[in-house]
């Protein structure tokens, strides 16, 4: 009886139940491979990756392509449900060969069956469907970007997202689409927030009386008015809320939204190269900010507006001219310098990631919560905190080569398998969040058969709007919480990381400064620099699986799987 592994996958971009769509492509795979007496003996199903994805990148196909390799694998051939959800533009190409390499065969519904490496057709109708799935996803894209588009300039529809600062969210009236509005499902608009919206008007005023941002955020600390992270601390757990900042003044000073039109489209979405070296890796998203020119106004005001289109006006036209004037209010820009520790090491005073910054020649790394902070008495946090990145260095690779050494290696991969086990026991603020969606679900099926029985719109409505509010505050929680929990190693992870880690350890002993970041990056390791005590604390949480590959231009890059 041929035995078959199944691949498959589903992203959240498909708008699908992951479960019901792992079923029918099962299903689909299982009715191709039973008349020929074939059983599915392991699965490799990616739930929430974008198929634009290459295989390396996606934690089960790249499991499933390590897989080949192995002679043991336990299957003889692979099945697939369908291709469009599997393969992308020309990721059969790419793939393909490694299955014909390995002598695994692929089976396909829309084959009938193996693919056939020397069969043109067999390849040409996996290139057609590698098309067809990139340019359905580029449709769905042109689709929802034109309907949005057209919903916030002709409707005025507000388009999701936390309120701003000022506003808070209000019924708007049942949704325009009918299955929708049966599921109790209600458009919203933003509505002056009594307590904050005053805020907003005198941050505008001062501002346009010549009063700078870190002045006004100094005013307001010093006021004792909550800053917007303090405001809500339901949605901003991550913050510590202790002052206002120089950026959350400069975020409310340019949202046009206070003008009481809609404004949508102000970022977007844009894929870059992972390595312009290698295509087949694919691209990273990154949120890219568009130019004024490209912000899509609704046509009328939609909302109460909480300030002018002139003041508006007025406090752009200020900013830009102290842009002018202040080449230091600058946007971020690359650097030329390498810093070995970019991202990874933060301040113990303010837990912030320090800044990386050459002094004299040489790497350093800073923290500067002063500069964008107003002053607050919670934090007793100096100007500047410094330390120099040839400190740090030397005593880490000593401390990795020890704790990661080849004897030592799976002794230090069991202690944080324990430790890990002992810090997954679930957490009440997890479990609270748990009961109060139960509750909300509870809620909200009792409202809409009230609505059902003849009850007031206007008040069900109210109840509901409160429901979904409370729900998802409660979603957001259990989300930060969830992702603060610690994935638990398996044995064969840790047999699997031995090597990966081995050969990594041996690399960082020589490499270059400059070359050692995305070393440090596949160790996952944490620093926390306590200024007062003059000590840097380590943590290291390696991803379950890390190749490092040499590109061509001799840098290092780490990709977890």
């Amino acid at each position: 009886m041929p035995r078959f592994a199944f691949a498959g996958r589903c992203s959240t971009e498909d708008l699908q139940d992951p479960e019901t769509s792992r079923n029918w492509q099962l299903t689909r795979a299982r009715a191709l491979i039973e008349p020929a007496g074939g059983e599915i003996v392991a699965e490799y199903f990616d739930s929430g990756h974008s198929r634009a994805l290459p295989w390396k990148r996606r934690p089960q196909a790249a499991a499933l392509l390590t897989a080949l390799r192995d002679p043991r694998r336990g299957f003889d051939a692979v099945v697939i449900g369908e291709p469009q959800r599997t393969f992308y533009g020309n990721q059969f190409g790419n793939t393909f060969p490694l299955f014909t390499h390995f002598n695994v065969p692929l089976w396909v519904p829309e084959i009938g069956g193996p693919i056939d490496p020397d069969n043109e057709a067999h390849d040409l109708v996996m290139s057609v469907f590698g098309g067809m799935s990139k340019g359905e996803r580029n449709r769905i894209k042109i689709r929802v970007r034109t309907a949005m588009a057209s919903q916030a300039k002709i409707e005025g529809r507000y388009l999701g997202g936390r309120p701003p600062y000022g506003y808070r969210l209000t019924e708007a009236g049942p949704h325009p689409n009918p299955a929708k509005a049966a599921d109790g499902k209600r458009l919203h608009r933003l509505e002056p927030d009594p307590v904050t919206a005053p805020v907003v008007v005198r941050i505008f005023t001062e501002y346009l009386r010549g009063t700078g941002r870190y002045a006004i955020a100094e005013r307001l600390t010093r006021d004792g008015i909550p800053c917007p992270s303090a405001h809500d601390r339901a949605r901003n757990p991550h913050r510590d809320g202790h002052a206002w900042s120089k950026g959350a003044v400069r975020a409310i000073l340019a949202n046009p939204r206070y003008t009481g039109h809609e404004v949508w489209n102000k970022q977007r979405k844009q894929e870059i190269l992972l390595d312009i070296d290698d295509v087949t890796l694919g691209h990273r998203t990154q949120q890219i900010w568009n130019t004024p020119d490209q912000w899509v106004w609704s046509t009328q005001p939609v909302h109460e507006p909480l300030i002018s289109k002139t003041t508006f006006t007025r406090a752009q036209a200020r900013r830009h001219d102290r842009r002018r004037h202040h080449p230091a209010e600058r946007s971020p820009r690359t650097t030329p310098h390498a810093y070995a520790l970019r991202g990874l090491i933060r301040c113990s005073l303010c837990d912030r990631k320090m800044q990386g910054t050459f002094n004299h020649g040489h790497p350093h790394y800073r923290c500067r919560y002063p500069y964008e902070y107003a002053k607050s008495s919670p934090i007793d946090h100096p100007l500047t905190v410094y330390i120099r990145e040839a400190v740090i260095l030397p005593e880490l690779d000593r401390w990795i080569a020890q704790v990661f050494a080849p004897g030592q290696l799976k002794t230090t991969l069991q202690a944080m398998q324990q430790s890990q086990r002992a810090t997954t026991t679930p957490l009440p603020g997890i479990e609270a969040a748990r009961r109060t969606i139960t509750d909300c679900d509870r809620r909200l099926n009792q409202y809409r058969a009230a609505l059902d029985a003849g009850a007031s719109p206007a008040t069900v409505a109210a109840w509901i709007s409160k429901a979904e509010a409370d729900k998802a505050a409660a979603q957001q929680q259990l989300i930060t919480a969830s992702a603060a929990r610690l994935t638990v190693l398996t044995d064969e992870q840790i047999h699997g990381m031995i090597k990966d880690l081995g050969d990594l350890t041996d690399r960082l002993l020589t490499a270059p400064a400059d070359r050692k970041a995305p070393l440090y990056q596949a160790f996952g390791l944490t620093l926390t620099y306590n200024m007062k005590k003059r000590v840097v604390t380590v943590e290291s949480q390696p991803a379950s699986s890390v190749y490092v590959r040499t590109c061509p231009r001799g840098d290092l890059n780490p990709h977890a799987r």
